[in-house]
Parts: structure tokens; sequence; C-alpha cells
């Protein structure tokens, strides 16, 4: 997302506000359909995420999911998909594009308030919405509050430590702490995987474009002209927990 706007984000989740705007998909949803058309092509983070949960057979909630682009992705094997948006646009955009998909529904709603009933869930999946470290521990309760004993919480998130992507982004965020940030999901009981992967676009203006809704202008022209090309590596964080089976979490 527009880094700096990704600032204002973080710091409107660490003051528990219920509905924090997405500062990309909210204003520019159709660029951002082209960003998720070339985000990993090669499947590395379906790849991680498979090894980590299988949802075959299982019902999903996918938390911040926007325009619906991954529901019918986990719809291909899971019994019920509901993805859970809180902006109502993107919720008729994500309803449009699963209808007549009989295991999906979209429902509006926040990572603090998931309008699901307790133990419902066998996987929550949110990629790069809310759960950006601090003060996002109210959606972690919610996420335990609608996930089955024995579920999984998965997080995927930019990893700020890769390179060019992340060095773009410790430009426009110099106050992100990358330490800090680890510490408070290992701290909640999380794993980590890094996992690399490339982003490739059919032309080259498509990938401006997206470079332009990610950061600020100085840093987008910054990252235009350092990019090659029509494709770039980008790092994620997929961090993993269960909820354990017959216990409460401390």
């Amino acid at each position: 997302m527009v880094t700096r706007a990704l600032a204002r984000v973080v710091g409107e989740v660490r003051r528990g506000h219920d509905t924090v705007p997405s500062p990309n998909i909210w204003h520019w949803p159709e660029v951002y359909e082209v960003e998720n058309r070339a985000q990993d092509v090669e499947g590395d983070i379906w790849r991680v995420l498979a090894e980590l949960v299988d949802w075959t057979g299982r019902d999903v909630a996918d938390v911040g999911c926007g325009d619906g682009f991954h529901l019918p992705r986990f719809a291909e094997t899971a019994r019920r998909v509901v993805g859970i948006e809180p902006h109502l646009p993107l919720v008729r955009r994500a309803r449009d594009r699963v209808a007549g998909q009989p295991v999906v529904e979209v429902l509006a709603g926040s990572a603090q308030r998931l309008p699901l009933p307790d133990a419902s869930v066998d996987l929550v999946h949110a990629r790069t919405a809310y759960f950006f470290g601090p003060g996002c521990e109210p959606g972690l309760a919610e996420a335990d509050r609608v996930l089955r004993p024995g579920g999984s919480l998965v997080i995927v998130d930019l990893d700020v430590r890769h390179r060019p992507y992340g060095d773009w982004m410790h430009s426009d965020l110099p106050g992100y702490d990358t330490v800090e940030v680890d510490e408070f999901f290992a701290r909640n009981g999380f794993t980590s995987r890094q996992v690399e992967t490339l982003w490739r676009f059919d032309t080259r203006a498509d990938l401006d474009a997206v470079l332009r809704i990610e950061f600020s202008a100085r840093v987008a022209a910054r990252a235009v002209a350092e990019v090659v090309g029509q494709s770039l590596p980008v790092g994620y964080r997929v961090m993993h927990r269960h909820k354990p089976t017959g216990l409460l979490r401390p």
C-alpha cells in the first residue's frame, strides 16, 4: 500500500480504530486488480500456505478480502469460504466476483468484529491487511474466537528486509521497527517463514502504475527508475499459529 499512508494505517490500528481505510485498493481497485494478478506468479506463497495448513473440505475466513481476489482459490477445495471486508464498495465487487460459487459468501465486517459465530472456521487468512504488529491484538483475539480448536491463523505480510521493495518501503516508513514487529508476533505464538516471490506484469505501464499506488511520488519515481523490465522480486513473511486443542492460549 502507499507507504506513507501505511504509517497512518498502522497508527490507527494501534489506536484501536475499528475500520482502517486501505490507501490503495479503496481508491484504485482497478490498478490493484492488476497488482493482484502480477503478484506471486510462481505460486510460492500458496505453496507455503499449503505446507502449513490443509483447508481441503474445511471452512475458511479471508479477513480483509478486498474485492475477493483470493476467494476462488480457497474455494477450489474448501467446504465453505467467507470473505470479510469493511469497505462496502469492495464488498460489492467481491460478491460480483464470486457470484455463482455456492461455497463462497462475502460479509461486511472488520478484523476486530468478525461477523462469524464462535468456533465456526478452521482457517483464518489475512494478506497485507490489518495485522501489521502491535495494536492488532483485538483482531488476534477475534481470530481465536472464530477458530475451532486446532484451527490456524495465517498472516501474509510484506518483508521489509527484502530488497529492493523493502528499501522503498523503508524510505517511506523510516520509523518502521522490524525487530519490534518480529518480537510482537513471536510473543503471540507465531512462527514466521520468509518467502521470495516474483511479481510479473503484462506491460511496463502496468508495473509503473502499481508502484505509483504503493509509494509516495518521490519513492515511486525512484522505484520506477530502478526496475528493469516487467518483473521484480518481492519478499513476504508468512506467519502462522495454531489454536490449541482443549487448552486456552495464555
